[in-house]
């Protein structure tokens, strides 16, 4: 366990001193929609790390059963990305390996256990949009795995060609979407779909200043009813040369992790967040 916590920390420190994307800082979308070109450029550069989705450490609890040591917990994520390829493949792709790592720490029971840890390898394809000289998305394909790296009845495990994009629309507005085609080989979970999903859409809105940003993610669930998992999320970031801000998300649903996928959850939780540059992949 200490392994963990130390590999942990040090990745996290690591995106804490990452405030750019190929040496390029961008305060706000509208310094992103400037320079195709440039942009095309740094896309063309030699193979990048860097973030992938938001990179939080938040602590909250319950909101549908009073407080207690076990549905009080630290919840944090850490999400990098790789480029492959040093030019464009066919298509005007890029080749990227992606890892993500979300960890459920009860930090108020005795010896602190790590409840559950998620991970999510994968690697995939994603190709940047530009319209009229200005970048506004990219769309992405991707072979993921998702698991929790435990043996027998707690096992958990899962695989999904996915596709996913996103849009920016004007200045302030993000849409998302990503659906997927699940191969579900585990076999502690076999009805996962009916918790985890089978497609999410989303949305997000920045202020002008880009200090800022109100999301609202929806994950269908398998059946034909109007049911979701839904994440709304509110970011501020104190000055626009901090490199991480307030966070606040609240979780509503089921399959907030894997180990209790069938458990409805309420949550609320705040902390810090740090988010990629451009915008924050779902």
């Amino acid at each position: 366990m200490p392994i963990i916590y130390r590999i942990a920390a040090s990745i996290f420190l690591l995106l804490t001193t990452i405030p750019f994307v190929n040496g390029q800082i961008f305060e706000h979308p509208k310094q992103q929609l400037i320079n195709a070109d440039s942009l095309r450029a740094e896309y063309d550069k030699a193979p990048y790390f860097g973030l992938y989705k938001d990179n939080y450490f938040i602590f909250g609890t319950s909101l549908n059963h009073k407080p207690s040591k076990e549905n009080t917990n630290v919840k944090f994520q850490v999400s990098i990305q790789q480029k492959l390829t040093k030019s464009t493949l066919p298509g005007g792709t890029y080749l990227y390996l992606y890892y993500t790592q979300k960890v459920f720490w009860n930090v108020l029971e005795e010896s602190l256990p790590m409840k559950d840890l998620n991970f999510n390898p994968g690697i995939g394809i994603a190709k940047p949009l530009f319209h009229k000289g200005r970048y506004i998305g990219k769309f992405s394909f991707q072979i993921e795995h998702e698991s929790n790296g435990r043996d027998s009845i707690q096992s958990r495990s899962w695989n999904k060609i996915s596709f996913g994009g996103n849009i920016l629309l004007e200045n302030n507005w993000l849409i998302h979407a990503k659906f997927w085609i699940p191969i579900v080989d585990g076999e502690n979970n076999k009805d996962l779909l009916k918790y985890k999903g089978i497609f999410q859409i989303g949305t997000q809105f920045m202020t002008n200043d880009n200090r800022w940003k109100f999301g609202l993610l929806l994950v269908k669930r398998k059946d034909w009813k109007p049911n979701f998992n839904i994440i709304g999320e509110i970011k501020y970031r104190f000055s626009r040369k901090a490199d991480w801000s307030i966070f606040l998300q609240y979780y509503n649903g089921y399959g907030e992790d894997l180990l209790n996928y069938k458990m409805f959850k309420s949550q609320l939780r705040a902390g810090i967040v740090i988010t990629p540059p451009m915008f924050s992949d779902y």
